[in-house]
């Protein structure tokens, strides 16, 4: 990164070279990996919902809801083909 500032410009800040999009965001991370973390973590999200919606409108009990939940997916699958 170098300083330069042309002589008719008002900005007087660093200026770089190259693309902004050949430089990693901060953390290191690559876009790829914080979008794949976004969406897993979207995911578990909708899945624990999905479980305690379920469980609740079956059983009615919040431990059982909270037990659902903590399976998240795992429920939802089994309720999925248990069902009649």
């Amino acid at each position: 990164m170098t300083m330069s500032t042309a002589p008719d410009s008002p900005y007087s800040g660093p200026v770089s070279e190259g693309s902004p999009f050949d430089r990693q965001p901060a953390g290191g991370f690559t876009v790829h990996k914080d979008r794949t973390r976004e969406v897993v973590r979207s995911g578990i999200t909708m899945g624990s919902a999905l479980a305690i919606t379920i469980s609740w409108s079956i059983h009615h009990s919040i431990l059982w809801a909270i037990l659902h939940g903590f399976f998240s997916w795992l429920y939802v699958i089994y309720f999925a083909l248990t069902r009649n």
